[in-house]
């Protein structure tokens, strides 16, 4: 019951993502993936891309621990869009999008996307 009411919670929550034209608020199952390009940073939704003025560590830090995971130091992935994944690459969102998996980060990737995947269930 208590993993139900997590993903509930998880579902609702409202992601503020500020750009240089405002902030527009999404929920936290829309945001596909978090990738730092340079010295930008790229929120990818389901309605489309925004760059955002925030730096990564906030939004490692507001986004909800059990359905996303950093894999990279330029990458924070959501679990939900994930379709598939080997040692080096995670693949989103039907191969639309790709993120790196560093080596040392697999295993810790690889457990918490089956524990996410057994909480869904």
């Amino acid at each position: 019951m208590k993993d139900a009411i997590d993903l509930y919670h998880t579902l609702t929550v409202k992601v503020p993502i500020e750009t240089r034209q405002g902030v527009h608020t999404l929920p936290a199952s829309s945001v596909i993936t978090v990738e730092a390009v340079g010295h930008k940073v790229l929120i990818h939704t389901t309605m489309r891309d925004f760059e955002s003025v925030r730096n990564m560590q906030y939004y490692l830090n507001l986004l909800p621990k059990n359905c996303f995971f950093q894999t990279h130091r330029s990458f924070i992935v959501n679990f939900e869009h994930v379709t598939d994944f080997d040692h080096s690459l995670i693949h989103m969102a039907g191969g639309q999008f790709q993120a790196y998996l560093t080596k040392r980060k697999y295993t810790a990737f690889k457990e918490a996307y089956l524990l996410y995947l057994e909480s869904t269930r």
